[in-house]
């Protein structure tokens, strides 16, 4: 049996409600949420730019909430209120989410930044060489730092111990900028882990 092919919204000439492009989305018009971006992405960048301060992060958000609504469209229901409403509660939500990693970004930063501050940055231009004269922390902090995936220890490396921003990083790797920021946040967040139970010990 043939399935007949269901022809996408017309969003050329009258505008679609709302409601016409969720349905359009759920049925998988990629033009709809481009019409939908259009016509409330300001709005939810502003939001999300509410919490975070940060329009180069406000930017990776609302792009994530845009790939929430096309994976997730067809969870939208009218008895829950106006589109816009539901945009808008996934926006913050994806923003809090951001923000509370950051926190823990930055918890994460300054408990490993203790640890680099105490050790020669030089220990890691040859890692393939054993070293018996350093100290237990070095040797450990080593040990933890090359258990990590590669894009995270590379990201690792070039912040804390070349130096480099984030965005001088996301250059040099060739690399999105929200892509380097999340693999600094999962690698530190494994690292805390390990560090946190040696504070007293530096």
């Amino acid at each position: 049996m043939i399935t007949p092919q269901v022809d996408p919204p017309d969003l050329s000439d009258a505008p679609a409600s709302d409601e016409e492009l969720m349905q359009a989305i759920t049925d998988g018009h990629h033009a709809a949420i481009g019409a939908l971006s259009r016509r409330h992405g300001r709005t939810l960048q502003k939001v999300i730019f509410q919490i975070l301060h940060d329009a180069a992060e406000a930017d990776d958000v609302l792009q994530e909430c845009l790939m929430q609504v096309w994976r997730e469209a067809g969870r939208y229901s009218a008895d829950c209120g106006r589109p816009l409403g539901w945009l808008l509660t996934i926006a913050r939500r994806r923003a809090i989410d951001r923000m509370r990693r950051r926190c823990a970004y930055s918890k994460a930063k300054e408990r490993f930044g203790v640890y680099v501050e105490h050790e020669p940055r030089s220990w890691l231009r040859d890692r393939t060489e054993a070293d018996t004269s350093g100290p237990d922390m070095r040797r450990f902090l080593e040990s933890q730092i090359t258990r990590l995936p590669a894009f995270q220890r590379e990201a690792i490396e070039l912040s804390f111990f070349r130096g480099l921003s984030h965005r001088e990083i996301a250059a040099h790797t060739r690399t999105p900028l929200g892509t380097v920021k999340t693999r600094l946040e999962l690698g530190l967040r494994k690292l805390t882990h390990c560090v946190l139970p040696l504070r007293g010990k530096v």
